[in-house]
């Protein structure tokens, strides 16, 4: 087989505002980071770097948790890693389910061959800690698991009933924040979170490819007290800890470069502080919030049960899903997401994560829609950006 290399074209997909469900947009710190040299995984520079990594995790997830790294894989590996390193065979697991990560859960313990405990809520709502408990009350579960920050949907899920619950019951306490962590609290040893997980694309705002996770000294027990050998070789953490530990263990092949990126993706988090960043996303969320509302547009969810970082916008009837978001790419770069699962065509998802979440990208998001909605002839209210740069004024 002959190929031209000259028939293919130079690399060039251009610039996007990606305010969709992930990924978000990448300073370009991050991106030149990523352009050092390549060196090995075992070199000292780079382990120093693998160092510096860790410290500025646990500073991210607020917590002292010695096993406090990225795996080498998206978000849905650091999801398979807590679960296959925690679950063994026949291990009652609660999951608790109002999306489609929830669900995602509850796919990967059954075929690990946990026992499966669904709770199940409305798609777009919170799980509610009394159903939990009644669930819970019926049985001796290893696991409660549950996802802080739902994507499929924009709802936010209060944690310390849950994990109040889970340790009442002698369960150890998962957590999904792959959209929350780097944009809201998530705070690890206050809350009593005894395994998280995350990805890097997100309110991190690097390239999708690591997944931070995190285990407490419960998770580690109960790794260490395991009956059977964990059934992914490559997420085995029983070893892959020796890499990141004191041993430097060979594993497998770190992504070096992803490394350098992530280490200064969580630099630009430091420097902004915590405190600062959280708030940020609040303020953008409000602001945008504030001009949907003032269109004649509503939110999926309550007030007091969204996210400041994924908001879900209730497209109106009569305007077509799909030829509004491909308009908003296509005559202004900016990327928005469709809904999932029974949401698909009745919702936009619309991120405010990182990097992306900035008042010019509010401000262009709603001037962009509401242009576009006047050309659905949906009668647009007017005032989107007063009312948004209202907000911003408050401030």
């Amino acid at each position: 087989m002959k190929i031209n290399a000259d028939d293919y074209r130079k690399l060039n997909p251009g610039e996007r505002i990606l305010m969709g469900p992930g990924p978000s947009n990448v300073p370009s710190r991050v991106l030149q980071a990523m352009a050092a040299p390549c060196i090995g995984h075992l070199d000292p520079y780079f382990l120093s770097i693998m160092n510096d990594v860790q410290e500025l995790l646990r500073y991210l997830f607020q917590t002292n948790n010695p096993l406090t790294i990225p795996i080498s894989g998206t978000g849905s590996a650091g999801m398979e890693t807590c679960l296959v390193n925690l679950v063994e065979s026949g291990d009652e697991v609660v999951v608790c389910v109002n999306g489609v990560f929830g669900t995602r859960m509850a796919d990967i313990v059954n075929r690990i061959g946990g026992k499966l405990i669904r709770v199940d809520a409305e798609w777009g709502r919170t799980i509610d800690p009394e159903a939990v408990q009644k669930i819970v009350s019926d049985c001796t579960p290893k696991v409660i698991a549950v996802v802080h920050a739902e994507t499929s949907t924009g709802v936010c899920q209060p944690l310390e009933d849950l994990a109040h619950i889970a340790h009442d019951a002698g369960a150890l306490f998962l957590v999904d924040t792959v959209t929350s962590l780097g944009g809201m609290d998530v705070a690890l040893d206050r809350t009593k979170i005894d395994a998280a997980y995350s990805g890097t694309q997100k309110c991190i705002s690097c390239p999708p490819g690591l997944s931070p996770i995190s285990l407490s000294e419960g998770a580690i027990d109960a790794l260490e007290q395991r009956k059977t050998p964990v059934v992914s070789w490559y997420l085995d953490m029983s070893m892959v800890r020796d890499y990141w530990g004191d041993e430097r263990k060979y594993h497998h092949t770190a992504p070096i470069n992803m490394i350098y990126g992530f280490r200064e993706a969580l630099r630009i988090i430091a420097e902004e502080s915590l405190e600062r960043r959280f708030e940020r996303h609040r303020l953008n969320h409000r602001a945008l919030v504030a001009g949907i509302e003032i269109m004649g547009l509503s939110m999926l969810v309550p007030e007091s049960e969204r996210l400041p970082m994924l908001n879900a916008v209730c497209i109106p009837d009569g305007v077509d899903d799909i030829k509004i978001r491909k308009a908003l790419l296509n005559d202004f770069d900016i990327e928005i997401g469709g809904g999932l699962g029974e949401f698909a065509g009745r919702i936009w998802r619309v991120g405010l994560m990182g990097h992306t979440s900035h008042p010019r990208n509010v401000l262009l998001f709603l001037s962009a829609l509401e242009t576009l909605l006047k050309a659905e002839n949906f009668k647009v209210q007017p005032g989107a950006l007063d009312a948004a740069a209202a907000v911003y004024q408050e401030r």
